[in-house]
């Protein structure tokens, strides 16, 4: 997202700082520390770095100085993702004259030192958060989250817009049906059609008196029945061929599959937004480059028992050069998890050959090596190591539990197995487990996971009763990620970053992989007794990546079904 604003810089900065930090928070990060926030410093300050460690494997890095006379100041976030570190980065920069520009980048660096095609990033809330604040603008164009509905007094402006050679973003324009009311239209099909273009076009809904002005006055270029056309840059309404650049998006695809639409309609922008070239005052923007002398500013980070520290992890330490090269979370990557395995501290004694049953040692993601070859307390040879244990899941390691309120709202201790967590599923009287209890318990026998991953099951089933609650008194105002990511006040919050709607058309389309997620539900859901369900939690990363599968039924029977909790489903990264 490239916009400029109408705010003085130090008040857009400001803007900006503020709802990042509350954005981390909302994520269950740490927020920066005050004193990073503010004040601003002037045009002429000199350039700063900093960088601070919010949480685990969540780096914020800020820098700053002074640009041709004017300013610039930026903000990076990396966070673990499944396959690879995600990154956001705020950059808010101004000239010696002119607004101040305002860029959000974000992207997935995956472990094979890829990086996600721009199609396939979502929206970042902050942006859906800040474009009304800002009063961003793409030059005389506002830009919005939301479609705007033009009347006929507004085609003028637009059609002016559309012409003016400065324009940098696409504007995507809707038109009505004929016989159809705008607003039903707008909120049932172009709403949702423009859930991937917030920041990267302005919006526009043409009801039928604006429809018939707008396509007289641009002839070659006309939109109507319920199409919707996106006009690039440098629109020539005199050329019958340039009316071909400009893409069509029928009605007839929306109505055949409207998320696919809305994948097909952003591809433009989003490739637009990628590629173009930047403004001259964000050009100017040195590289982000953190010395390997800039302390790494945290609180202390107890590592688990056993699990030699990463260099630069430890609070007030040098962050090591291949953290700053590679990422929030370098073990991630397979070379260094491969280098963490070689270093790994091994045993006195080991088992004959053949001795140990079970899952072959693994890698839980920042903790080392996992399986039936787990250190005890202090890194010396836990049961497991030893032989003691059979391929029958272990006992459970006996820690402090956690307290939290429960979904009933009664206080209750967080469970550290999956075997507690399984005996105590009557706790979510709204969420029904319908799937084999093996999977999840074989969960336990990974005990270098430390109980993290039930723990974090327990959270997504306590949002899921809670959002099922709401949901069938018809005020979740959404699906359960958007639950998430505005998960009203005294309920219990799980990361909206977890909290996955579907699978990729990839595994949908697979039969075996889709055969692996048609998953057990009552008769009264679907005839057949199974049903697909894509959506689901993440509870892990790396490749072992435990995920809770289910599908919600509240518009129907009023239920959530848990149909799958364990280790991750077969699709293109597991073996």
């Amino acid at each position: 997202m490239t916009v400029t604003t109408a705010l003085p810089y130090a008040d857009a900065l400001a803007l900006a700082d503020q709802h990042l930090a509350a954005w981390l928070k909302q994520e269950g990060c740490e927020e920066p520390p005050p004193d990073a926030i503010g004040p601003f410093p002037p045009a002429s300050a000199a350039p700063y770095t900093e960088r601070f460690r919010l949480g685990d494997r969540v780096l914020l890095d800020r820098d700053g100085g002074p640009l041709d006379g004017g300013r610039y100041d930026r903000r990076r976030v990396r966070t673990p993702a499944p396959h690879g570190t995600d990154h956001l980065t705020l950059t808010v920069a101004a000239g010696p004259t002119g607004p101040a520009w305002v860029r959000l980048e974000a992207g997935t660096r995956t472990t094979d030192s890829g990086v996600r095609t721009p199609a396939r990033v979502p929206v970042p809330e902050l942006v859906r958060t800040l474009l009304p604040l800002l009063d961003a603008a793409d030059g005389p164009a506002a830009v919005l989250a939301a479609p705007r509905v033009l009347t006929a007094a507004g085609v003028d402006a637009l059609v002016d817009e559309l012409c003016d050679p400065d324009r940098r973003l696409p504007a995507v324009v809707a038109s009505v049906p004929a016989g159809l009311d705008t607003g039903p239209w707008l909120a049932e099909t172009v709403a949702p059609l423009c859930e991937h273009l917030p920041g990267l076009a302005t919006l526009y809904v043409l009801d039928p008196d604006a429809r018939t002005r707008f396509n007289v006055a641009l002839e070659f270029h006309a939109v109507y029945g319920g199409a919707v056309r996106t006009y690039l840059p440098e629109v020539d309404p005199a050329s019958r061929r340039d009316g071909r650049r400009h893409p069509v998006l029928a009605r007839h695809r929306m109505e055949e599959d409207l998320r696919r639409a809305a994948v097909l309609l952003s591809r433009e922008p989003r490739r637009l937004a990628a590629e173009r070239p930047l403004p001259a005052v964000l050009a100017a923007v040195p590289a982000l480059r953190v010395p390997a002398s800039v302390p790494v500013l945290a609180a202390p980070v107890v590592a688990p028992a056993g699990v030699r520290e990463e260099p630069g992890r430890a609070a007030g330490r040098t962050a090591g050069p291949e953290e700053h090269e590679r990422g929030a979370h370098p073990a991630c990557h397979e070379a260094l998890r491969e280098q963490r395995r070689r270093e790994w501290p091994k045993p006195k004694a080991l088992p004959a050959a053949g001795a140990v049953t079970g899952r072959t040692v693994g890698t839980a993601p920042g903790r080392g090596p996992v399986g039936r070859l787990c250190a005890g307390p202090g890194g010396t040879p836990g049961p497991a190591a030893s032989g003691l244990l059979g391929p029958g899941p272990a006992a459970p390691v006996r820690r402090a539990g956690r307290r939290r309120t429960g979904p009933t709202g009664g206080r209750g201790e967080v469970p550290l197995t999956f075997t507690e967590l399984m005996a105590r599923l009557g706790e979510f009287p709204l969420v029904t487990f319908t799937g084999d209890q093996k999977a999840a318990l074989a969960l336990d026998e990974l005990r270098c996971a430390g109980g993290g991953w039930a723990r974090l099951t327990w959270d997504g089933l306590t949002a899921l009763q809670e959002y099922a609650e709401a949901a069938v008194r018809g005020q979740a105002g959404g699906d359960f990620k958007q639950w998430c990511e505005r998960t009203p006040a005294g309920c219990h919050r799980f990361p909206p970053r977890k909290a996955v709607r579907g699978e990729s058309r990839t595994v949908f389309s697979h039969a075996k992989w889709k055969r692996e997620r048609m998953l057990p539900v009552p008769e009264c859901v679907d005839a057949s007794r199974r049903a697909f369900m894509g959506a689901h939690l993440r509870i892990g990363g790396g490749r072992t990546a435990p995920r809770l599968h289910y599908l919600d039924d509240c518009s129907g029977s009023g239920r959530i079904y848990v149909g799958y909790i364990g280790l991750h489903l077969t699709n293109t990264r597991t073996n």
